[in-house]
This record gives structure tokens, sequence and C-alpha cells, in this order.
């Protein structure tokens, strides 16, 4: 199994148990709640891991079938998985202190610079193993 396949994997199992203490948390909050609702970025905390460990299930399909070395496939896989683990990171901190508030209000510089940041590594990662899945089935590499 090449580097990128084992990342991946791996981060789909701790993404996924992310989600199912994450959903145990949210289920505490619903239950303990006069209005039966978890804090607001619990639940999208809750969302996002069960949402992204199956998109880590993706890539590792993808950088299975890729052409590019063990190198390029994990870059590629990598940059989109550290993404994802981090955005999952920063909505459990924000339901951990209760949050309310959208997260990118007020937009600042660092915002609007790191959602560039942002589209380039998962776009351009899962471009790249995308194009080797391509390259492959089409033109036989």
């Amino acid at each position: 199994m090449s580097p990128a396949v084992t990342l991946s994997l791996v981060s789909c199992g701790v993404f996924f148990l992310a989600a199912l203490f994450l959903g145990v948390w949210k289920h505490l909050a619903m239950v303990k709640s006069p209005a039966h609702r978890a804090p607001v970025y619990v639940d999208i905390a809750h969302r996002a891991a069960l949402l992204y460990a199956f998109a880590a299930l993706v890539v590792a399909q993808f950088a299975e079938h890729s052409p590019f070395s063990d190198t390029v496939n994990l870059l590629a896989a990598g940059g989109p998985l550290l993404f994802f683990a981090s955005t999952i990171w920063r909505y459990t901190e924000l339901g951990w202190r209760n949050e309310t508030e959208n997260q990118y209000d007020p937009p600042t510089a660092l915002i609007r610079h790191g959602l560039w940041i942002l589209i380039v590594v998962e776009v351009g990662g899962f471009g790249t193993l995308f194009a080797g899945f391509l390259l492959r089935r089409f033109n036989g590499w």
C-alpha cells in the first residue's frame, strides 16, 4: 500500500472516530439543553468530521489509481487531508468555546489569504490525483 493511500485511510479512521466522539458530545449537549440543541459549532464539527471521513476514502481511491510517484501522490493527498483535519479541529475548538458567531465575521486579511491557500491546496491536490487517474485510465499510463 502506498504512503498516500495509507495516510488517507488513517485519516479516514481518525476523522470517523472524531465524528463518533463529536456525536456523543452533540447528543449529550442536546439532552442537557432546554431547546434540545447542541452548540452551533459542535453540530458543524460533527457533520464536517463525518463528511471528511468519507472524503478521505475518495482521496485514498484516487491515490491508489494514480500513476504518479509516491512523493507526488503523498503531497497531493496530504494537502487536502491536512486542511480537512484543521477544519475539524477549528470547528471543535469553536464548539468548545460555545461560539455562535460566524468564524469569518469580520473577514480579515489572514482569512482572505487562507481561503486562497485552501483552494489551491485542496483543489490542486485532488485535481492532481484525479488527473493521474484519468491518465492511467484513458492513456494507459
